[in-house]
């Protein structure tokens, strides 16, 4: 999971939309730009916590809170840390914006143009 200041990793869901605007600006920054898609890559709780240390984000600020799945599962109900993560590693389709990591700096992009940020 560590990035060169040069290299651009994209963790994604690849049926969003706003991932494939964000691949596109992450390209015109970087010509060296890895991609993470959610579903082919088995993520562990360590590797979200780091994710979540660089963002400075809480699992449950990562969830898209319209989602059928939250809505149904989730909404109203408290987990533990480690439950929050579990929720993330099962259902990675209610995670609401693709994030972004380029060195030490990691951006959750709502907007596809805030990956200009980095």
């Amino acid at each position: 999971m560590k990035t060169h200041d040069n290299e651009i990793m994209v963790y994604y869901n690849r049926d969003s939309s706003r991932a494939k605007k964000v691949l596109a600006l992450a390209r015109t920054i970087s010509s060296n730009v890895k991609e993470v898609e959610y579903h082919h890559t088995p993520f562990t709780p360590t590797m979200w916590q780091r994710l979540l240390h660089k963002l400075e984000l809480r699992p449950k600020d990562l969830m898209n809170r319209a989602h059928p799945y939250y809505q149904d599962n989730i909404r109203g109900r408290d987990f533990n840390r480690e439950g929050w993560l579990q929720i993330l590693i099962n259902n990675p389709d209610i995670i609401k914006a693709p994030i972004v990591v380029q060195g030490k700096r990691a951006l959750l992009c709502n907007n596809p143009s805030d990956i200009l940020q980095l």
